[in-house]
């Protein structure tokens, strides 16, 4: 986010598997319902919705935070980038997590109802190329392969289509679906804007669903964070992205540093200002910048700079003296 804060107001298994899980089953109200742990005195309910990407993250910074105060009740659902805006801007939830900024029709929607927001940056994530493991022809695509294997209206059929000497087979194609900040990212920043795809692929809400399509299909191809990869290497293999430097792979290194282009990109969350007026909702969002870094890493994620951290725990700190 750098010096340029965004802000909607008037004043300027693994543990991943275990709570997407939980998600999918409908059961996520993350630890809401904790009877163990300290009681810090603190009550009340926050309810965060948005990104299913961003899930593990909240969800484990949710049950940390009720481990220690253990009378406040933190849901935590995922039910999309751009549904998690849509219920942040007509003021139902508290916090949106989001894997994209918000867009101009959501910041009207939010003034239109008088919401007040401010977006913190709080881990890195990658968007990862998935391959069935018997593909053992492409190892990497350039950035202008990629565009012409996922664009609108895109001619490439089989994988001879994008290299002569490579098998002439039909490829089929795996992604999130358009309700998703994933799918919104991953189209603009390879094909240039927000929802250019081509229409036979598959989408779907589950970033799961995609590991099982590929894995299925040694002509796959699909998309989704690159958490979900790792948590499935055995299963399904990574195609590195050439953007004019080399061959590169999503890894903590490259997509801390953005040197995996173009598709890194920093995970967000969305406050809603006016709850900021609540103690519980203030030591959540301090708690949650304190601890985030540590629970992206348990989760799949990646840490933002110490530089960009400390900017982001200021700038909460400037909108809580605002407003309270």
């Amino acid at each position: 986010m750098g010096n340029d804060p965004r802000s909607g107001s008037d004043g300027a298994i693994s543990r991943r598997h275990v709570l997407l899980g939980a998600a999918s089953a409908g059961l996520v109200g993350t630890a809401g319902c904790l009877v163990r742990g300290q009681d810090s005195g603190l009550e009340g309910e926050i309810v965060v919705d948005g990104s299913d990407t961003l899930l593990p993250n909240s969800a484990a910074v949710a049950r940390q935070f009720q481990w220690e105060n253990n009378q406040v009740r933190v849901s935590v659902s995922g039910s999309g980038t751009g549904a998690g805006f849509q219920s942040l801007c007509r003021d139902e939830i508290h916090l949106a997590d989001a894997s994209r900024e918000i867009y101009e029709d959501e910041e009207q929607l939010c003034e239109g109802n008088g919401v007040e927001w401010l977006e913190l940056e709080v881990v890195m994530d990658g968007i990862a190329i998935m391959k069935n493991p018997d593909n053992d022809w492409c190892e990497s695509l350039t950035t202008e392969e990629l565009s012409a294997l996922w664009e609108s209206g895109s001619d490439v059929e089989t994988w001879s289509d994008l290299r002569e000497e490579w098998p002439d087979e039909e490829i089929s194609f795996y992604g999130r679906d358009s309700a998703s900040g994933t799918f919104d990212y991953f189209t603009e920043a390879v094909n240039g804007e927000s929802g250019n795809i081509r229409s036979d692929y598959t989408g779907t809400a589950d970033t799961n669903m995609i590991v099982r399509g590929v894995e299925g299909n040694p002509y796959a191809v699909g998309f989704g964070g690159a958490g979900f990869y790792y948590e499935n290497e055995d299963d399904v293999d990574l195609i590195a992205i050439d953007d004019g430097d080399g061959p590169v792979e999503p890894t903590a290194e490259t997509i801390e540093q953005e040197t995996y282009t173009p598709l890194s990109r920093p995970m967000y969350v969305y406050v809603n200002l006016q709850e900021l007026a609540r103690e519980e909702f203030r030591d959540f969002m301090r708690f949650y910048l304190e601890n985030t870094q540590e629970t992206a890493l348990d989760v799949g994620f990646y840490a933002i700079p110490d530089e960009t951290r400390e900017e982001q725990r200021e700038l909460l700190e400037e909108y809580i003296g605002r407003y309270t």
